[in-house]
């Protein structure tokens, strides 16, 4: 088993740090805010250091779940970051959503310190963090990723590498330019289903077992017709998301009307 740093403990992070201490792994977090980290650490019998740098110190991978490009350099580069801590020969896997540019920059941050960097965005959800069954698409070194992949699977039901630094987000970009349409195109055609005087249970009950059926449509179509949208994945973060998908877009030349 591993000694392994989890940083940023947020809906996904907190139970993914959690699978790594089911998984017989040795595990120490970090949070922004430490309170969590106490009480993850009080939970789980782990333990956890009040910097990047100090959580990444003896670990043979630091893995991170952050927020965003500027959160992900945040814990990794300065004298407090955990590239700072981190031993020549370990191996930095970052899950968070973010530009293949970020990533492809840490990356040579991280060989010049000679570590290495794996970008593995994650998708499944909340649910899926917390059942330890999320998809993990990878983008790096082979000999990393080959290191990577039996720590990355505590909490994963599918793990692969698409290719070199960057891919693993690109995956994650193509990701989520497809629920962003399915997610649209559902309450679009709920919507017109109330508006023609239809049950949308009973309309969603036949047309799921059609070429129309989708996970977004078995799992999102009931709270939709209650017009609840409390809950899964934040508006805001698919915002975010959907904003690298479009820069990135801009830079390769392909079109995305409908996103």
């Amino acid at each position: 088993m591993a000694k392994v740093a989890f940083l940023g403990l947020g809906v996904m992070g907190y139970p993914m740090a959690g699978h790594l201490v089911s998984a017989g792994h040795e595990v120490c977090v970090y949070n922004r805010t430490t309170a969590k980290a106490e009480k993850w650490a009080a939970e789980h019998k782990g333990n956890f250091a009040k910097t990047p740098k100090e959580a990444a110190k003896g670990c043979e991978f630091v893995m991170s779940c952050v927020g965003n490009d500027d959160d992900l350099r945040s814990v990794c580069l300065g004298d407090d970051g955990a590239f700072a801590g981190m031993e020549a020969g370990s191996v930095f896997v970052d899950h968070t959503t973010v530009s293949a540019r970020v990533t492809r920059e840490l990356y040579a941050a991280a060989k010049e310190a000679g570590i290495s960097f794996v970008d593995a965005p994650i998708s499944g959800g909340q649910a899926g963090a917390e059942n330890g069954v999320l998809s993990v698409m990878c983008g790096g070194d082979e000999d990393a990723y080959s290191r990577a992949e039996p720590v990355i699977d505590a909490y994963a039901r599918t793990c692969r590498r698409l290719g070199e630094s960057g891919s693993g987000q690109l995956t994650k970009m193509v990701n989520q330019i497809c629920i962003a349409g399915l997610v649209q195109g559902l309450a679009e055609g709920l919507h017109f289903a109330e508006k023609a005087g239809l049950d949308g249970r009973a309309v969603v009950d036949v047309i799921s077992g059609g070429a129309a059926g989708s996970w977004q449509m078995q799992n999102r179509y009931e709270t939709m017709i209650d017009d609840e949208f409390d809950h899964g994945f934040a508006v805001d973060w698919m915002r975010k998301d959907l904003g690298i998908c479009l820069d990135t877009a801009d830079e390769n030349g392909a079109s995305l009307p409908v996103t």
